[in-house]
């Protein structure tokens, strides 16, 4: 009994609750509602059906909280409550439920599962109208009509009904139809404003201009911002499609866009709007957006955009919206003139994407039957040439064999030949030359043997050079051939080489006869006249030479100063020579002649008898240049000297001191003679013994062996026998006495032997022993031999510091300025930029340069300039290279300068620059194509997107070859798209597909 009370008592508690939940639903709090639909659900006590009403209730509220289980929890209800009565109404009520959150998707899966029959006929008709309403949002209309065809003359539904019923024949294309049921509708319609704007569309979609014009004009008035911008765009098509264009114009503008987004097609038609008013500029604006398609809009756009670039001067442009347009196929007239377009832009301003050729005979096998076929054909081999594309122009003109083409085949040789020789290749330049040769033309003939002759100078062989140089003087006086102008001087030159001074003189005579000559060229003649004279004796006219030069240059003029004190020497004025060589002295920090005379100073003084002031300048040596090659002669000069003066310790102390820094050498040999004197004179030959003894390099008594062995072996290589029997006799010698008083001499001659053989690895370890004897008369030569083989084999760090030594130590100007120009291009290898500027500064700043060399300087300067980002410096050296270089130098020039440019916001101007690139200099690929990237950021600066996107896609498709530009390209062709999809639609559009 009491088990039954608690039991009713549980049971009215568990009703009571549910009671409860029901209230709080209906007053739509769900949340308190769910809590006691849950204390329901949970008690067993209760009956099913009250459970099955709590778990239906749950399930709903759910729906209401937007719970992310709702779904579950219904579909959970019908799977245990399978014929509960409420299931119907559950499907319903969560379908609403989604369709009033604009889920129509969601809503019409469970509307789909509802059972319509036993729903009344106005829930039927409730249903239906959704559900149609659900399938026109899902773009399924052939059921979205089915839904609402029943309900379009319905009291409650029917104007909705209506209104998407007509919708949907106006989306299937029947303008008829849509026409029909909206015109149905009543001016009171809630939808009036949109149909009122379909009704315009169809019309416009009908093609009735005229009507869209007169009914949209007034249309406007009366609708909002939305209907308004599409308005707009159906009056402004109608217009355009009228061909009344300035009219469209306004109404084009007004235009919002889908999304607040233009397309393609959009931008077009205001772009030829403003194109057939002549409005150029506002007409480019628009075309120009226009990126992302292959259809006959873009093909469109691309030809008039290129119109507009031609009437706005921009070619460069022009050409690559022509080449857009030649590439799509809608229409094949605009096809093929743009085509032509192409060709001809090409050629007039160059193309970095094809070589300019290629793109004229394309358009010749395209169209062979083209009006313009001939004209093309005639630029083809001139493209080759206006290019510098002399490569590609002999084997066009070796395919098309022809008597014209014969001739401009060897003509064209000759262009080449001189474009290897500008870029150091002179082995292979010399063919072409010989080829030129064979010219007709007079003009051609002997400008082909004159670059014969230089490019054999260039490769010392000096004697062929000379011999074709001659074969020329008679032809100097042809005026218009400018490269004879300074053949006096490559004349005199090649005599000066071949040891035949007195021609040599004639020569460099002559050529300073030349009013026009300039005046690098015009005193390195009197130097090399002077240094004539002086071989042959004549030191007064040597004299002559040398002093116009210092007169012209002052205290920067060493050498020239230096061979005057020589000359005068040579004449017995030794006070002349002393004034003179003192000149030298007094010289700028950088000659390198001060230790020579300093040397002679002491040895004009010792002459004089003047010990005092000798033992001065010999000391002034010692001191200052420790590591002259005339210390160990210095040394032995002044042991004479004391010797002679009865100073016998001190002249002992001077011979010590040379074999002792330098045993082995002559001048240690010499001052073991000199020091056996002074032993003799003080009586103590036994001393002498004693340290000689100690002395490793003297055998005394094969001394006259080791004479008569060099001898031999030298004989052989002063009268120019380099051959292995030679080097087998120095090696010979050297092997019988390691330590002979001719070692170094002997492995000097071995290794120069070696390296006039080409056996440089032999050559190597005989440079580099002469080397570790410090200062020594070979060290010179040595130092410049075994660096060109460092060199020649890439090991740079292993060059440096014998080059610094050759600086340091060099007599020789031309030795100097090999040491110079390649540390400076060592030290830019190495990435040691700051002293690579240092070493170009130092060529830089003398006066009689070659001008090939002082542009190898400058380049350097400027790229180091780059590394360091000292852009100011660059900017400087490559504003000069741009003026005096030609080929690659020129190009990579030109590509910074246009950088700079760029980099200063000074976008039109950096694009001229690189269509001066492109249209001369193409030839040197890399350089034009990395500019292109730079012309991209300038385009997108000018707000030029599809020259901008235009020429960033060609580099990516056309230069796979250079995959760091590639790489840059991509980069900035995606942050382009990526800005641009916010105001062309289009570009979306094309990302997606």
């Amino acid at each position: 009994m009491h088990n039954h009370a608690q039991q009713s008592i549980a049971k009215s508690n568990t009703i009571t609750s549910f009671t409860q939940g029901l209230q709080l639903y209906n007053t739509k709090a769900y949340a308190a509602a769910q809590e006691s639909f849950h204390r329901t659900k949970n008690n067993a006590s209760i009956g099913a059906q009250l459970q099955a009403e709590a778990s239906y209730y749950d399930a709903m509220c759910a729906i209401q909280l937007k719970q992310p289980d709702a779904d579950k929890k219904v579909l959970s209800f019908i799977a245990e409550y399978p014929n509960n009565r409420k299931i119907n109404e559950a499907f319903l009520n969560i379908a609403n439920y989604y369709f009033a959150n604009k889920k129509t998707a969601r809503a019409l899966k469970w509307y789909l599962k509802l059972n319509r029959t036993e729903l009344s006929s106005e829930r039927q008709k409730e249903v239906n109208f959704k559900m149609g309403y659900s399938y026109l949002n899902a773009n399924n209309l052939k059921l979205a009509k089915k839904n609402l065809a029943p309900l379009i003359d319905d009291i409650k539904y029917g104007d909705d009904a209506r209104y998407y019923y007509g919708f949907i024949f106006y989306k299937l294309g029947d303008y008829e139809a849509a026409s029909a049921i909206f015109k149905e509708s009543t001016e009171t319609n809630s939808y009036h404003a949109e149909i009122s704007y379909y009704l315009l569309d169809i019309s416009f979609k009908t093609g009735k201009f005229e009507r869209c014009i007169a009914v949209g004009s007034k249309l406007l008035t009366n609708v909002n911002e939305k209907l308004k911008s599409e308005v707009s765009k159906i009056i402004g098509e109608s217009y355009f499609n009228l061909k009344e264009y300035s009219k469209a114009i306004p109404y084009l503008k007004i235009y919002k866009g889908t999304a607040k987004n233009w397309n393609n097609t959009d931008f077009y038609q205001l772009g030829y709007a403003y194109y057939k008013q002549k409005d150029f500029k506002n007409a480019l604006d628009n075309f120009n957006k226009i990126i992302g398609e292959k259809n006959p809009v873009s093909q469109n756009a691309y030809y008039h955009l290129g119109e507009c670039y031609l009437n706005l001067n921009q070619n460069a442009a022009a050409l690559n919206a022509f080449k857009s347009a030649s590439k799509m196929n809608f229409n094949k007239n605009i096809q093929e003139d743009a085509a032509l377009n192409y060709a001809k832009l090409s050629y007039e301003q160059g193309n970095p994407f094809e070589l300019v050729s290629d793109v004229l005979q394309t358009y010749l096998k395209t169209y062979p039957k083209s009006k313009a076929y001939q004209e093309i054909n005639q630029l083809v081999v001139s493209s080759f040439i206006h290019q510098q594309n002399y490569k590609g122009a002999l084997q066009f003109l070796s395919e098309k064999k022809s008597k014209e083409n014969n001739s401009f085949e060897i003509e064209i040789s000759l262009y080449r030949g001189i474009q290897l020789f500008n870029d150091h290749s002179y082995q292979d330049a010399l063919p072409y030359f010989i080829v030129g040769k064979k010219s007709t033309t007079k003009k051609i003939k002997e400008r082909s043997g004159y670059w014969e002759a230089e490019t054999l100078y260039r490769m010392q062989k000096y004697q062929e050079a000379l011999d074709g140089f001659l074969s020329l003087s008679t032809a100097k006086k042809s005026k218009e051939i400018a490269d004879f102008a300074d053949l006096s001087y490559a004349i005199g030159y090649s005599y000066f080489k071949l040891e035949e001074y007195q021609n040599a003189g004639n020569y460099f005579t002559a050529f300073l006869e030349i009013k026009t000559i300039s005046d690098a060229l015009k005193f390195d003649a009197f130097l090399r006249l002077g240094d004539s004279n002086f071989a042959l004796g004549k030191y007064k006219e040597a004299i002559a030479s040398y002093t116009k030069v210092v007169d012209k240059y002052g205290l920067d003029a060493a050498y020239a100063s230096y061979q005057i004190g020589m000359s005068y020497g040579f004449t017995t004025n030794q006070k002349a020579k002393i004034t003179a060589l003192k000149k030298v002295i007094n010289a700028g920090s950088n000659s390198n002649l001060k230790d020579d005379a300093l040397y002679e100073l002491g040895n004009t003084y010792s002459k004089l008898k003047e010990e005092g002031n000798a033992h001065f300048y010999y000391n002034l040596l010692l001191k200052n240049h420790p590591k002259s090659i005339f210390t160990s002669r210095t040394l032995v000069r002044q042991g004479l000297l004391y010797f002679n003066a009865d100073a016998n310790k001190e002249a002992l102390l001077k011979y010590k001191e040379v074999t002792a820094k330098f045993p082995g050498s002559p001048e240690a040999f010499e001052a073991v003679s000199n020091a056996k004197n002074v032993y003799i004179n003080e009586d103590t030959l036994d001393a002498y013994v004693v340290w000689v003894t100690t002395l490793k390099f003297i055998k005394i008594s094969s001394s006259e062996l080791d004479d008569t062995t060099f001898s031999i072996a030298e004989r052989k290589y002063n009268t120019g026998e380099l051959s292995e029997k030679t080097s087998k006799r120095f090696e010979k010698y050297l092997e019988e006495f390691p330590k002979g008083a001719h070692r170094i001499k002997a492995t000097y001659c071995l290794a120069d032997i070696f390296f006039k053989m080409n056996k440089f690895e032999k050559a190597r370890p005989n440079y580099a022993y002469v080397l570790k004897e410090k200062q020594t008369e070979y060290a010179e030569a040595s130092l410049n031999k075994l660096s060109q083989i460092y060199l020649q084999q890439q090991e740079i760090s292993k060059a440096l510091p014998l080059l610094e030594r050759l600086e340091q130590e060099g007599y020789v100007l031309e030795n100097i300025l090999f040491a110079q120009s390649n540390l400076m291009k060592g030290y830019y290898e190495m990435e040691t930029y700051d002293l690579a500027i240092v070493y170009a500064q130092k060529i830089l700043q003398k006066e009689k340069t070659d001008a090939a060399l002082l542009n190898d300087a400058k380049i350097i300067i400027a790229r180091a300039s780059i590394k360091n980002k000292d852009f100011i410096t660059a900017k400087e050296y490559y504003s000069q290279l741009q003026k005096s270089t030609t080929g690659s130098l020129k190009s990579e020039a030109l590509y910074y300068n246009a950088y700079f440019k760029n980099m200063e916001k000074e976008y039109e101007q950096s694009n001229a620059i690189i269509q001066e690139l492109i249209a001369n200099y193409s030839n040197y690929t890399y350089w034009a194509v990395k500019s292109y990237l730079i012309m991209g950021e300038n385009y997108y600066g000018l707000k030029d997107i599809y020259q901008a996107t235009f020429v960033l896609e060609n580099v990516i498709q056309n230069f796979s070859e250079f995959n760091d530009l590639v790489i840059d390209a991509r980069s900035a062709l995606s942050a382009i798209r990526k800005k641009e999809e916010k105001i062309n639609a289009s570009t979306i559009q094309e990302k997606k597909n």
